[in-house]
């Protein structure tokens, strides 16, 4: 399945939102515009279906509701999110339809609670909360159905949806010097606090497979890169090990701790981008990357989404990744802040953006310059 579309209300930056998502989606906007909280929207969702996660964790892993809530709320106290899931081909066959809104409590303990929570299937309403039982036991309401077994057998292949949506956004430092830093318990750590030990967890085939995909690719990124391995150190912490051939015969082996920034990025995208057929949200990655490999991004995302059959969301800044002519206005998603919070708009939409890619502008051409910060020229005329 794939997510088709997300509607927000009152979501951080966002007053009110209804996108339509395909198979590939790109966010584009200035920054403080809200791409890193519209990829998190989807985060929450995965957060509260998860093991170990569900509503409390996953309000409180943000601060709590005040720090959710938008600014230009103002008296309305629902935070709302909405997310319909249709087969990957964009067909309305099986579809659900998943949505829930929660706000404080307002006696108590103040706990985050259900405004509500309702589920369709193909259209038909198959749970709608608070029912009698919450209405009797108010409690009920810290939790949902969807992160309870005996609950969502219904629906149960939303909350698989959802556990497997994955995030990624590598810190090269992070992943060198872990031991400075400190880590979630999660496993699933998307900034590469423990990348390493997710490759070394997978099991040996699959590990090997994506590794040799790696070291094909790194093989045309990097100059002089040979080969690409998973090793052990004398207390069993796996390191990430390649050889890069010069004047010396054998070559010369290097260890993640030596690798460059791009080096790392770009075997952490390509990891992420292996990973099951599931939705990934990929946070800027551009980062670090010369513009050559940049360029290219987009079309090596498509290809291997046809082979893995995955949903990828991406946030960019750049005009480098937006200048391949293969993405379409209908894939972008634009950005814009306003005081009433920030407004989305597919950009096949924005009459002015049609009409220049239509005239063969790329994207980079027709929508960087509309999401530009007004005033950035006078940048130039800044004195420290």
């Amino acid at each position: 399945m794939i997510i088709s579309r997300v509607i927000l209300k009152n979501w951080r930056n966002f007053r009110s939102v209804n996108a339509n998502l395909g198979r590939r989606v790109f966010l584009v906007g200035p920054n403080a515009s809200g791409k890193s909280n519209f990829l998190d929207a989807l985060r929450f969702l995965r957060d509260i279906a998860r093991a170990g996660g569900g509503l409390q964790k996953a309000v409180s892993d943000r601060g709590g509701i005040s720090k959710i809530r938008c600014l230009a709320a103002r008296q309305d106290p629902n935070i709302e999110l909405a997310v319909s899931l249709t087969g990957d081909n964009g067909s309305d066959s099986n579809i659900w339809k998943y949505s829930i809104g929660i706000k404080q409590e307002t006696r108590g303990f103040r706990l985050p609670i259900l405004a509500y929570e309702k589920v369709w299937k193909n259209e038909l309403l198959v749970l709608e909360r608070p029912n009698a039982e919450d209405r009797n036991d108010y409690l009920r309401l810290t939790q949902t159905h969807l992160e309870q077994i005996n609950a969502n057998f219904e629906f149960r292949d939303i909350t698989r949806f959802f556990e497997l949506i994955h995030y990624s956004h590598l810190v090269p430092q992070l992943l060198r010097h872990p031991e400075i830093f400190s880590l979630p318990s999660n496993k699933d750590d998307p900034f590469g606090g423990n990348f390493l030990e997710n490759i070394a967890t997978t099991p040996e085939k699959t590990r090997k497979a994506r590794l040799n995909v790696i070291a094909r690719a790194l093989r045309i990124a990097v100059p002089q890169f040979e080969e690409l391995l998973l090793t052990k150190d004398e207390r069993g912490i796996p390191h990430l090990e390649t050889n890069y051939m010069h004047w010396r015969q054998r070559g010369a082996k290097q260890s993640e701790e030596e690798f460059s920034d791009g080096t790392l990025r770009l075997i952490g995208f390509l990891w992420a981008m292996q990973k099951n057929d599931s939705l990934l949200l990929l946070e800027e990655p551009e980062l670090s990357l010369h513009s050559g490999i940049v360029r290219r991004l987009p079309a090596l995302i498509s290809r291997i989404q046809k082979k893995k059959n995955k949903q990828v969301v991406i946030s960019t800044h750049s005009a480098d990744l937006l200048s391949d002519m293969g993405i379409g206005g209908e894939e972008v998603l634009m950005l814009s802040p306003s005081v009433e919070g920030t407004k989305v708009q597919r950009a096949s939409e924005v009459k002015e953006v049609r009409d220049l890619l239509e005239a063969g502008f790329s994207i980079a051409d027709a929508v960087i310059p509309r999401i530009e910060p007004a005033d950035a020229n006078q940048l130039n005329l800044f004195n420290v």
